[in-house]
């Protein structure tokens, strides 16, 4: 078992795939460790998919940035009608 409590069944990154969430959202997303970039092919692109905990958190540091640009965006048009 790892730390988000799935049981591995012996996979190993063959069976990884790179977070395409990621990957557009996160500038930095070239420069990760290459295995911080991976989520288990057979789940979709969410951070609970990241095969290591680094990838885990830097994918929600990327929903967190997402959504306080929608929320800003948001109130920008409030402000300007």
């Amino acid at each position: 078992m790892d730390s988000f409590h799935r049981s591995l069944h012996g996979q190993d990154t063959r069976n990884g795939r790179e977070c395409q969430f990621c990957r557009n959202m996160d500038p930095d997303f070239l420069q990760r460790r290459p295995i911080d970039r991976l989520v288990q092919a057979k789940l979709q692109d969410v951070a609970s998919a990241h095969i290591t905990e680094e990838g885990y958190v830097k994918h929600r540091i990327a929903e967190l940035v997402k959504k306080q640009a929608a929320m800003s965006a948001r109130s920008a048009l409030l402000r300007s009608a």
